[in-house]
């Protein structure tokens, strides 16, 4: 029952966070374009949020003859759904569930995303919103197995699936020393996934007006977007997690990710979509199957304790 009642606190944690995402994010913006961003409603723009999320709700609903009405209704809600299972293995100290496969059920719910772009932009029944969702599923799936593989690399050296064992494996080091290259291509794999600039090809505005998400307005397209950034926020927590394991200064490592997601927005041009797909095929996936092949001849060997060393001391400059 506590643990119960621990999550469904951190969930509303969480989506109070997410409002104030929008807000950080549009005032970093605005910085970056040499303008203000957000300052009018209450003390410099911290109520913009709710005004924001208010005028979504009380907006019409668009309501298209052709659609699939169950789908499209009901995707939005599956994202959302979704988002808060990740949450589910969120280690944050005490009276969490504590999975002994976390890795694994990561990899499944992240999977489970595909089918919102899929089916969110079928059952608009537009052609412009199922371009974007097909655009969006050979994304997703492309740099889902990049990865795994670099998952799998990490998990090779801990010997467990558990995120509570990652973080006891890196009590006294963190594996962003010794697998710098890794965390690379992790963070660049998590911006395709979470449909981030410059990788948000199936969210193009200029390609497709809006993508999988055009059609959708009013509370649904809040709910999507509620889902992103939720998504966005659990992804820079488990890579700090995975790369640096210290619970102590998760939420300063946290707020460092979720700064280089805006940075990387408003600094990046969006990439072309053929050499979006020739760097998860020819470039990341190579890379990570050759790392994870390394990892495991190297387990128990002279270079896994360099590697060890290495991170130790890279780990005493924070």
């Amino acid at each position: 029952m506590l643990n119960m009642f621990m999550y469904l606190l951190l969930l509303i944690m969480l989506m109070v966070s997410i409002a104030f995402f929008t807000l950080i994010e549009r005032k970093i913006l605005g910085y970056i374009h040499v303008r203000k961003g957000p300052v009018k409603v209450g003390f410099y723009g911290i109520l913009q949020p709710f005004s924001d999320v208010i005028k979504l709700f009380i907006k019409g609903m668009n309501s298209m003859w052709f659609m699939n009405s169950m789908l499209y209704l009901f995707m939005p809600c599956m994202a959302l759904f979704l988002m808060f299972m990740f949450w589910v293995m969120m280690v944050w100290g005490n009276n969490q569930i504590l999975l002994e496969n976390g890795i694994i059920y990561f990899l499944c719910i992240s999977s489970l995303g595909v089918y919102v772009i899929m089916f969110s932009g079928w059952a608009s029944n537009s052609k412009y919103s199922l371009l974007g969702g097909l655009r969006g599923l050979a994304q997703v799936i492309s740099y889902e197995v990049g990865m795994a593989m670099i998952l799998l690399s990490l998990i090779l050296m801990v010997g467990s699936y558990s995120i509570y064992y990652v973080i006891e494996y890196q009590l006294n080091y963190f594996f962003l020393g010794g697998f710098f290259i890794s965390f690379v291509m992790w963070f660049v794999s998590c911006l395709a996934e979470t449909n981030r600039s410059p990788f948000d090809l199936s969210e193009g505005e200029s390609e497709l007006v809006s993508g999988f998400n055009i059609e959708y307005g009013s509370y649904s397209f809040a709910i999507l977007f509620m889902a992103e950034y939720g998504c966005i926020m659990y992804v820079s927590a488990l890579s700090c997690i995975m790369f640096i394991g210290s619970l102590g200064k998760l939420c300063c490592y946290m707020m460092l990710m979720i700064y280089l997601f805006i940075v990387i927005r408003g600094t990046l041009v969006r990439f072309r979509y053929d050499n979006l797909m020739l760097m998860a095929w020819s470039m990341i996936l190579p890379v990570s199957i050759n790392l994870f092949i390394v990892c495991f001849y190297m387990k128990n060997t002279y270079m896994y304790f360099l590697c060890i060393k290495f991170s130790k001391t890279f780990s005493l400059l924070f």
